[in-house]
């Protein structure tokens, strides 16, 4: 099976593009971007994931105003051939130039949502560690993951009102990733597993000015690290203009360590801190103070619904609406959140994200069922 991506010299096996190197059901491929207003009045998300044998391409846009409500559009589509065509219904995601520009369109329909969006990469693309992960002897998570952070032009329609964005006043992360991680349906048959299990997860890419810091955590149940990452790397004023994808001003640090407070009762933080350790056993303490919340099940993050991977149809266009302030916090659909949070470092002000999910026990937050909240 050929696609217009076989004309290039990029194959990995004998296979043509469109064959994973992989046989594994849950075999994916996935853009993530997030975008938020520097005075922290609005936040967007955008998904879209290709589930090569699952069969099925999907995506979301989702946006949250403050003090107001998270509307969120989803839609899903039998996987194209072409992998060039990432379009859903009235959405459309356009690599206008890789590792630079990306365009994200959605035409009007019945949630009342609509963009047309430009991503502009403000760094070069800076690669994470590789993040594997198991459930006893089987990989559960085994991926390759990218990011650029960069600025959004544009405009966003919306039931309550429109917005323009502007470049000087946005921010945002563009995330890719690939490889395998639990997507779809609960998996069923087999032997039932013999330990609870769980999931630690926090991301926090910040913007300082003329830089910006990425910690990314992995932890066991029991606070164990599994996967801790951090880097710095220069915020251009402009796109990156030289050949490469990777400009090689990235600086990888030795690991990233944090503290959070919750909100009791929930699972939500209500602050944090994240120290940012160089490999000569410097740290640099930075804390955060939440000012916007988004739930990443606006773009099928742990929906119960619309979970990414899901077949919906040949084609099925969805959409919601809720109110981040009256909603269950304990509900494991609303676990998973993104906070636009105020930074300091001490020495330096920023702005940027808090990524957080606890799901299951957590021994170092005292979490020890699946949906109990802090005391």
């Amino acid at each position: 099976m050929l696609n217009f991506l076989d004309d290039y010299p990029i194959h990995q096996t004998p296979e043509p593009i469109a064959h994973p190197a992989t046989t594994d059901r849950n075999v994916y491929d996935r853009f993530f971007f997030d975008g938020f207003s520097d005075d922290g009045e609005w936040f967007f998300g955008i998904a879209m994931g290709l589930y090569p044998h699952r069969g099925i391409l999907d995506c979301a846009f989702s946006l949250v105003r403050k003090g107001g409500l998270q509307r969120a559009f989803f839609a899903s589509r039998r996987a194209p051939t072409e992998r060039t065509d990432m379009s859903v219904g009235p959405f459309r995601l356009i690599v206008e130039e890789p590792m630079r520009r990306t365009r994200v369109v959605l035409d009007d329909n019945e949630s009342g949502l609509g963009c047309d969006l430009l991503f502009s990469t403000r760094t070069g693309a800076i690669e994470e560690a590789r993040q594997v992960l198991w459930n006893g002897p089987r990989k559960v998570m085994d991926c390759t993951r990218f990011d650029q952070f960069g600025r959004w032009s544009g405009t966003i329609r919306s039931p309550d009102g429109d917005i323009t964005v502007d470049p000087a006043h946005s921010y945002g992360v563009k995330d890719r990733s690939w490889g395998v991680r639990k997507i779809g349906e609960p998996d069923t048959g087999g032997a039932p597993p013999q330990k609870q299990g769980g999931a630690f997860f926090l991301w926090a890419p910040l913007f300082w000015g003329d830089e910006i810091s990425q910690a990314i955590i992995y932890d066991g149940i029991d606070g164990s690290p599994l996967i801790r990452d951090g880097m710095t790397a220069p915020f251009h004023r402009d796109e990156p203009q030289g050949p490469e994808a990777e400009d090689g001003q990235m600086t990888r640090l030795a690991t990233a360590r944090h503290r959070i407070t919750y909100r009791p009762g929930t699972r939500l933080a209500t602050s944090a801190e994240i120290d940012l350790v160089g490999h000569d056993e410097s740290v640099r303490s930075v804390s955060f103070d939440p000012i916007l919340r988004f739930h990443m099940k606006g773009i099928g993050y742990t929906h119960p619904e619309w979970g990414h991977g899901m077949w919906k149809g040949e084609l099925a266009i969805g959409h919601e609406a809720f109110d981040p302030a009256t909603i269950d916090l304990l509900q494991p659909s609303h676990f998973h959140t993104q906070q636009v949070c105020r930074v300091s470092d001490g020495s330096r002000e920023g702005i940027g994200v808090l990524e957080q999910i606890a799901m299951g026990p957590y021994e170092p937050a005292g979490f020890t069922g699946y949906v109990d909240g802090a005391k």
